[in-house]
């Protein structure tokens, strides 16, 4: 017995359906995510959605630190510059990671610990970005999870629009 439909039909109902899942996709993606988050949160009777994801867009290293050692030579003047010039954004925020390379030498020299040397870096850094003028409350800081190098990464990202109080 032959097939109800042919199956090219079947074939191109399965494609018409790929593409109108796309469709809902690409606009889910431009629906604004504390929007999307909400709506989702409703449906499955959450009563207060997940905050905004942070997706980084750019970034900066600082490396020359010395095996152990928190403090780096200096922090780059391009670096400085980028993070002043991208925080006049105010939906910017920026992150700083620190990190160790994961050998014996590079930790911490007191406690021996490689998670407060890379913390050590970060703090390091954030203050050298303090001190050029970029706003502290729109930075906040982070350890690499793997050894990632003796260096410190700033992250920008779109943090997104605040909602007014009113």
């Amino acid at each position: 017995m032959a097939p109800a439909r042919p199956t090219w039909l079947v074939t191109l109902a399965d494609l018409a359906l790929l593409l109108v899942g796309f469709f809902v996709l690409l606009q889910a993606n431009t629906t604004p995510s504390r929007d999307l988050a909400r709506g989702i949160a409703d449906g499955f009777g959450i009563a207060t959605p997940a905050p905004d994801p942070v997706i980084a867009v750019d970034a900066h290293g600082v490396a020359g630190f010395a095996p152990g050692a928190a403090a780096p030579a200096e922090v780059p003047a391009d670096v400085l510059a980028w993070a002043i010039a991208a925080t006049r954004d105010p939906r910017v925020a920026l992150t700083v990671t620190g990190a160790v390379d994961g050998s014996p030498g590079d930790v911490d020299p007191i406690t021996g610990s490689a998670a407060i040397l890379a913390a050590d870096r970060a703090r390091a850094v954030l203050a050298a970005l303090a001190r050029a003028g970029v706003p502290v409350a729109r930075i906040s800081l982070a350890t690499a999870a793997r050894p990632a190098g003796r260096r410190v990464l700033v992250t920008l990202a779109f943090a997104g629009e605040k909602e007014s109080k009113t």
